[in-house]
């Protein structure tokens, strides 16, 4: 079942930036490393970037330098700041656990970045 709910999409103009938000119910963030994806229209989700139980993170080639993934354990929440946003960047962003099954995703945020 959904244990995540994704916010802080929105239009930017590019080179803009935008934070993402993903508030989980905490037994989903403990026990699992936590990733962001996007899949943007007539394509297939694609991983974006990851940050696993040590705090290691990890990024697709295209973000890299770009995107930042973060989380408060406190507040069970995990983070995607994106900076220098360009208009490829436009997708449907989704957070979910690392691994994952079909049943497990949210409704994600939608980031739209006009040239």
């Amino acid at each position: 079942q959904v244990q995540q709910v994704e916010s802080g999409g929105g239009l930017v103009a590019a080179g803009g930036s935008l934070r993402l938000s993903c508030v989980t119910s905490g037994s989903i963030f403990v026990s699992n490393s936590m990733g962001w994806y996007r899949q943007a229209p007539g394509k297939q989700r694609e991983f974006v970037a990851s940050i696993a139980g040590d705090g290691g993170t990890y990024y697709t080639h295209s973000v890299q330098g770009r995107f930042t993934i973060s989380r408060d354990i406190a507040k069970s929440t995990l983070y995607l700041q994106m900076n220098s946003l360009k208009p490829e960047d436009t997708a449907v962003y989704y957070c979910n656990a690392i691994p994952n099954t079909a049943d497990t995703w949210g409704q994600g945020t939608q980031v739209t970045v006009s040239s």
